[in-house]
């Protein structure tokens, strides 16, 4: 077995110029699958409300269940990081809520770290669960868990007083000790100043070739759901359309008694 990635190792790639990968996983499967081919972080994002607990954005996601969602994960996780998403309002409301729930994911469902959406509004919060030795990883640009807010999927930065505030941000949660920031929807020469200008690795979705690493929902690269299609997403597979090819040839077989054959029966 590999040696466990850590947050030093991450500020050390980020040093040498070494890309970091992370995609995202919500079961065991899936995420010893992603282990055993090499990848460096593995993020269970509450994008698991809309990929597959069916609700409409990430909103309603609950703690329990991104706690038991991480528990599956970690059962297949030997050597890279798992961060856990912490849901909408399980640390809007009060520093105090914030730690206890960030304590959750590492104490009940056993990840190495958790990831807030937000700059400087939480940085208080983010200092506190810091402090009390929970590693966290910052979330700067498009934060789905404020789509109301910003009424809209659009690329954040590309005025100048938002970009001017996302540097900041950013800097921001560096001196709040985050050990990495996911930098989402944003324009690629923004990203770069950001990456450039702070010394923690920044984590790039849509955010240009120029971040120390990338994310992508694994479902969208593997191209699970045919009618979305991200513009940032590359889809490395279409297994959506596969997946329906297999289902309707077993259903066909079935009524046509051509499954279970000899060959499948005792």
């Amino acid at each position: 077995m590999s040696k466990k990635i850590t947050t030093k190792d991450l500020i050390e790639m980020k040093k040498k110029g070494e890309k970091i990968t992370m995609l995202t996983a919500y079961d065991c499967l899936m995420a010893s699958q992603l282990d055993e081919c090499g990848i460096d972080l593995i993020l269970v994002g509450d994008s698991v409300a809309n990929v597959l607990l069916g609700y409409k954005n990430t909103i309603p996601v609950s703690m329990d269940e991104m706690i038991h969602h991480c528990k599956a994960v970690c059962r297949g996780v030997e050597r890279a990081m798992v961060i856990g998403d912490m849901p909408f309002m399980s640390y809007q409301a009060s520093i105090t809520g914030a730690v206890r729930n960030a304590g959750r994911f590492l104490k009940e469902a056993g990840v190495e770290a958790v990831k807030l959406e937000g700059g400087k509004e939480i940085i208080l919060t983010i200092k506190k669960i810091v402090d009390s030795g929970i590693p966290v990883m910052g979330h700067l640009g498009f934060t789905p868990q404020s789509v109301y807010k910003f009424g809209g999927y659009g690329v954040r930065g590309k005025d100048e007083n938002q970009a001017l505030k996302m540097i900041e941000d950013a800097g921001m949660l560096e001196e709040a000790g985050v050990f990495s920031i996911v930098l989402e929807k944003i324009p690629a020469e923004l990203a770069k100043k950001i990456t450039r200008k702070i010394s923690v690795p920044t984590i790039g979705i849509g955010a240009g070739i120029n971040c120390d690493g990338q994310v992508l929902v694994t479902h969208d690269m593997l191209g699970c759901f045919e009618e979305f299609k991200p513009k940032f997403s590359k889809r490395y597979a279409e297994l959506g359309t596969e997946m329906k090819k297999c289902y309707t040839k077993y259903i066909e077989e079935v009524k046509n008694k051509k499954f279970p054959s000899e060959e499948h029966s005792y």
